[in-house]
């Protein structure tokens, strides 16, 4: 039996999040993980110097986006000169709603039923009020495109995930702004990983959300990840 204690990194896509970051580097089980890398996507406020304050690793991508800012935590992990890579990678947002504490809970079924990706479902720990209604309309009509395209059922296509690093590099992740999360979902589908869901918590974010907080980046996002949803459905394995 390996007994050995695996190499995790975390990826924290942030922009404009000095006031929430730190909670979320708080909650994080750090003496477990390997390296904390936050990606400061252009903020014009603290959240660099925070995160360095908190001892996570800082990159910047200037390049506005979500997809931007995971692809340059992806790079630095796979270019960093390291003994061996990280086994999986966690990704979490800035914003505190998620509960970083739930990590333990979103690695297990990878650290010990030999999974190779699982999602953080908030669909049923969610507090009241904190997934808007059109965020849960949404993420059930395009779970729901997923199950009927590609045979699959989830969710959520909630940020909050793990997954094997060599999984991940063989996904060859593309998408730069919203449907980073959904490509990722469904390219796991159609390589044929093994792919579960957990239960996390969810709670009002701290700040207004980019995406559902404001009804341009509502539209944008629903557009992204429905076009995506429907592009890979068009193409062969």
């Amino acid at each position: 039996m390996n007994t050995e204690l695996p190499r995790i990194a975390v990826i924290i896509p942030a922009l404009n999040e000095e006031m929430s970051l730190p909670k979320v580097l708080a909650g994080l089980p750090w003496k477990q993980l390997e390296e904390v890398v936050v990606v400061d996507n252009g903020s014009s406020d603290r959240t660099a110097t925070v995160a360095q304050d908190c001892g996570a690793t800082v990159l910047r991508e200037m390049r506005r986006g979500y997809g931007w800012a995971c692809l340059a935590g992806i790079s630095y992990l796979k270019d960093k000169q390291l003994d061996s890579p990280p086994d999986m990678v966690v990704f979490l947002d800035a914003d505190y709603s998620d509960y970083p504490e739930d990590l333990e809970d979103v690695i297990r079924p990878i650290v010990e039923c030999g999974y190779d990706m699982v999602i953080g479902s908030r669909t049923k720990r969610a507090e009241p009020g904190a997934l808007l209604p059109h965020a849960r309309f949404g993420n059930r009509l395009a779970t729901g495109l997923i199950r009927v395209l590609y045979g699959f059922t989830y969710t959520d296509l909630g940020p909050f995930r793990a997954i094997r690093f060599a999984e991940l590099l063989s996904l060859d992740m593309q998408d730069q702004t919203y449907g980073w999360t959904v490509e990722m979902q469904i390219k796991a589908i159609r390589l044929g990983l093994q792919i579960t869901e957990v239960p996390v918590r969810y709670r009002e974010r701290i700040g207004q959300s980019k995406v559902s907080g404001t009804i341009k980046g509502t539209i944008l996002a629903g557009y992204k990840i429905l076009w995506t949803v429907f592009r890979y459905a068009r193409r062969s394995v």
